[in-house]
């Protein structure tokens, strides 16, 4: 299945990333690849069907996770890798700054991706759509704490790091979009809600299953 036919390509074949689409990490590298415009080919890897556990998936990526993007001869595994990488290569410094101050500001809010949000967030959501075996209290409690932080930090800003969207935006963003299929609501923040329209407000944007349009 290939992506929305973009404007710019790269050494005249398109990036190709392996996605599911009810996955929050895989929607963290298709989206910033519509952000920025880039053509790509869309893989779907059917999880249930063990798709990522076959030799020729473990051949790009040992761990058997998705997303993986291949861009020509390149192969990059893991949703913080894939964005650093996309920002990096293809982006300038538009979404990932190169100043200290603010690629440190963009870090600390991957590292909330990776830790409330994830082990928070998406393993609540986990354990209701797809029987996993977390803790789904554990998880409810440490999700909520993270969109705290994000409510605070979101009250008189517009972005997670600097003055603009950057990478640290989309890896936050799946995740807590997706946070009702996790049985957590979202109206007690009202700033991480706005934060979410604005998100869905920028050019290129693609929707995911399960986000609903703010």
């Amino acid at each position: 299945m290939m992506g929305p036919n973009f404007a710019r390509t790269f050494g005249g074949h398109p990036m190709k990333l392996y996605h599911a689409a009810n996955s929050g990490n895989a929607f963290k590298a298709r989206l910033l690849l519509s952000l920025l415009g880039l053509e790509h080919e869309i893989v779907d890897v059917k999880l249930a069907a063990g798709d990522n556990r076959t030799d020729a998936f473990l051949a790009l990526n040992p761990r058997g996770q998705i997303p993986v993007l291949v861009d020509g001869d390149r192969v990059i595994w893991d949703s913080q890798a894939i964005l650093v990488y996309l920002a990096r290569r293809h982006g300038g410094e538009d979404w990932l700054p190169l100043d200290a101050d603010g690629m440190t500001e963009v870090m600390q809010w991957l590292a909330v991706a990776e830790n409330e949000l994830l082990f928070g967030l998406a393993r609540a959501r986990a354990v209701l759509l797809f029987d996993r075996a977390w803790n789904y209290e554990q998880c409810k409690t440490l999700g909520e704490a993270g969109l705290q932080v994000l409510e605070a930090h979101l009250a008189d800003r517009d972005w997670l790091a600097v003055d603009r969207p950057t990478i640290a935006d989309i890896a936050c963003y799946p995740y807590v979009a997706l946070a009702p299929e996790g049985n957590i609501s979202l109206s007690p923040y009202a700033a991480v809600q706005a934060w979410i329209g604005r998100v869905q407000g920028l050019p290129g944007y693609v929707d995911m299953v399960g986000i609903t349009r703010q």
